[in-house]
């Protein structure tokens, strides 16, 4: 599988992890996540859950309102909240 924006494929044969992690970045705040095949059990699982994350995220985010360009507290804190139960 093939990366695509804002979900990149981490797959080294030194390294202990690999799956996909999921960065979006708006209003000047980064949100990361990753998916292990590991957890989720092959790398399809891990990018099906990171995909979900990810619209889920996007929709959280398109639907919030910005004070003064940025996000308020609660609109992160709700999207952390979101990438914890991924």
């Amino acid at each position: 599988m093939k990366s695509i924006k804002n979900l990149t494929r981490f797959t080294y044969e030194t390294a202990a992890f690999q799956g996909w992690r999921l960065s979006l970045s708006r209003a000047g705040t980064v949100f990361t996540k990753y998916f292990s095949d590991k957890k989720f059990g092959s790398e399809r699982h891990s990018f099906a859950a990171a995909e979900a994350a990810l619209a889920a995220l996007k929709e959280l985010l398109e639907g919030s309102k910005r004070v003064n360009g940025k996000y308020p507290t609660t609109v992160i804190r709700k999207a952390e909240k979101l990438l914890e139960q991924a």
